[in-house]
């Protein structure tokens, strides 16, 4: 049996990862979360994972969808449900998930949920380097992100149209919910901002090299608690 716990607490109370948790991977997830459906083989996790395109959570191959297969098994998160035998073709091991494996997958979305992670948006990168280059490259750039994202959202909001026009509810749309809330703050954002630029109300070329020597930001700009603007103990 293995001895990886599967939840524990701060005194607080939130979960903090587990040994676990930390191979809980995007992919270990989906693979838990189909298996929750019902058994099946690993063909048909992959199947049913690109049929609902759920690639946009994990990049989803054959190879990696099966070594996360044997993963979870070695964990007992999931268990051999069945093989199937049929004619010639080569048999097909059915997968289960364990109570042990449920128990997982509902701390691992907990944390998921309730813990912001730490990510490095490539946008974010971008902008804040973006005085590097000039006023007109800016301008161009924002404008080809800007209609990416705007057919994105597209692609999103009518995919869930459809969805819910065949009865599906909500509460399984939740993750295109917030996706198309994001991009619209971040086309919202980046339009007003591309405006700024075109009509010269946010000077640029005049002011680039010019922050006087010290740098935009430092520690002491964040050590200030914003609930209270007084600077934080360290």
């Amino acid at each position: 049996m293995t001895t990886d716990h599967v939840a524990s607490t701060h005194p607080g109370g939130a979960p903090t990862a587990t040994a676990v948790d930390r191979a809980m991977t995007p992919l270990a997830v989906l693979v838990l979360g189909l298996a929750a459906e019902r058994p099946m083989h690993p063909y048909e996790m992959l199947q049913t994972l690109l049929a609902r395109k759920e690639d946009r959570f994990a990049n989803i191959r054959p190879g990696s969808l099966y070594h996360t297969v044997d993963r979870l098994l070695a964990r007992e998160l999931l268990c051999v449900s069945d093989i199937e035998r049929s004619g010639n073709r080569p048999e097909r091991t059915v997968y289960a998930i364990t109570d042990h494996g449920r128990a997982a997958l509902a701390h691992r979305l907990t944390v998921l949920l309730q813990t912001p992670s730490a990510e490095y948006p490539e946008l974010y990168l971008g902008l804040a380097e973006a005085h590097e280059l000039p006023a007109a490259t800016v301008i161009e750039s924002l404008a080809v992100r800007i209609d990416v994202l705007t057919a994105e959202r597209a692609l999103f909001t009518v995919a869930a149209e459809q969805a819910t026009g065949r009865g599906v509810s909500e509460i399984y749309l939740l993750d295109i919910g917030c996706r198309c809330a994001t991009l619209t703050a971040q086309i919202d954002w980046l339009t007003d901002l591309h405006a700024r630029l075109v009509d010269g109300t946010l000077p640029w070329d005049a002011v680039r090299g010019c922050r006087g020597g010290g740098p935009p930001l430092t520690s002491d700009d964040f050590a200030t608690d914003p609930t209270t603007r007084e600077e934080s103990p360290r």
